[in-house]
């Protein structure tokens, strides 16, 4: 092996992943992140079961901007793996495998799930209201 400070083929700081190549790696962290999501949803619906006091202790910590900003984190994430699951369907059953298609159906995905996470905090916001 040389001692060569050439760099790895192909090189990691001009090399840009492509769109589907990203949202594969999304997809794998947004599924682990909606698992402990899930964690910490069934350990609020346990806290609210258990007592007033166990509950109220936690809503102020959902009401901080941490507390907010992981809540549309779950809400996006969720989005975005639902979407991208469904474009794997249309995978798994033979559809959208051109380039041009795939490369659509990746900013679809990203933009469906902007778009479904806004909408769901304005109607939690018109709720809340």
């Amino acid at each position: 092996m040389s001692d060569s400070k050439l760099p790895l083929s192909p090189h990691l700081q001009i090399y840009r992943l492509p769109l589907t190549a990203l949202l594969s790696i999304t997809h794998r962290i947004t599924g682990f992140v909606l698992a402990i999501g899930s964690v910490l949803l069934v350990a609020l619906l346990a806290a609210a079961a258990y007592s007033p006091g166990t509950y109220s202790s936690i809503l102020p910590h959902l009401a901080a901007w941490y507390g907010q900003l992981l809540l549309v984190a779950f809400v996006f994430g969720l989005y975005l793996h639902f979407c991208n699951g469904v474009r794997h369907l249309f995978w798994d059953a033979g559809y959208g495998f051109d380039l041009k298609v795939v490369d659509l159906t990746a900013r679809l995905a990203i933009v469906v799930a902007i778009l479904m996470t806004a909408a769901t905090w304005v109607v939690a916001g018109m709720v809340a209201a």
